[in-house]
């Protein structure tokens, strides 16, 4: 158990790649504290199911004064905190010339400044303790570029930058700052949004023609939240299944 005797934060964690790095983190030893929105019930199921080695948290990222809050008292209920993982976020994707003002505020507040706000939070404890390793969930999107999603690749293309440079303000206190920049992956969310003749379309450009699996994309999390990625840090891992390549 690579983890074992850590203490994580995930964020976005009752569904989607959140859930999985929840469950992942949690069978690799360690315990984790998620955030979610709405689904207090999911929270719950989460909780039991990882026999109690995770603990769910009502909170919205894009609140400082909350968030602050949530870091105290998950302090208070596992003593420490070693790993981050920034992954809550949404996406309202339309054409900019039909996009509303609130419809770039909620992404960008939500995707990019929620991360601020979670890691403004716990950046002084673990440049204190010496040790730490932040795991930011960017996308694909923001380094190809996607249309009709101007204000999603703008969260997310800021999510590599601000990794790039937070590992470069913190490297000297062994505080370790990643990204992983997911391409399609198989979730409801994603089945949902995304047309049949589109899938089509992107499995046809992808060299391993299948989407990615949320596992897939915990497993990365679990390598860069554990000590054998030691010596990586400002760095964002492409899992797209070559299509980027």
């Amino acid at each position: 158990m690579v983890l074992k005797n850590k203490v994580a934060i995930v964020t976005g964690g009752t569904r989607g790649i959140g859930e999985a790095i929840v469950r992942k983190f949690v069978k690799e030893g360690c315990r984790v504290a998620f955030t979610f929105v709405k689904n207090r019930k999911k929270a719950g199921v989460i909780k039991k199911e990882t026999a109690t080695r995770s603990k769910g948290y009502e909170l919205d990222v894009r609140d400082m004064k909350k968030t602050r809050e949530f870091f105290d008292n998950v302090k208070k209920d596992f003593k420490h905190i070693d790993i981050l993982v920034n992954n809550a976020g949404i996406f309202k994707d339309k054409p900019l010339l039909m996009m509303d003002k609130s419809d770039w505020d909620d992404v960008i507040d939500t995707n990019l400044t929620g991360t601020f706000n979670m890691t403004r939070s716990c950046i002084f404890t673990f440049m204190k303790q010496k040790g730490g390793s932040i795991i930011n969930v960017s996308s694909l999107s923001g380094v190809l570029g996607i249309p009709g999603q101007t204000n999603y690749c703008a969260s997310k293309a800021g999510l590599i930058g601000f990794t790039k440079a937070l590992a470069r303000e913190t490297g000297s206190c062994n505080v370790r700052v990643n990204a992983i920049a997911p391409g399609y992956i198989k979730t409801k969310t994603a089945e949902k949004a995304v047309k049949k003749n589109v899938i089509e379309r992107i499995l046809a450009q992808t060299p391993l023609q299948r989407f990615g699996t949320t596992d897939e994309i915990a497993e990365i999390a679990v390598f860069l939240a554990s000590n054998k990625s030691g010596y990586i840090t400002g760095q964002t891992i492409i899992a797209d299944g070559g299509l980027s390549a």
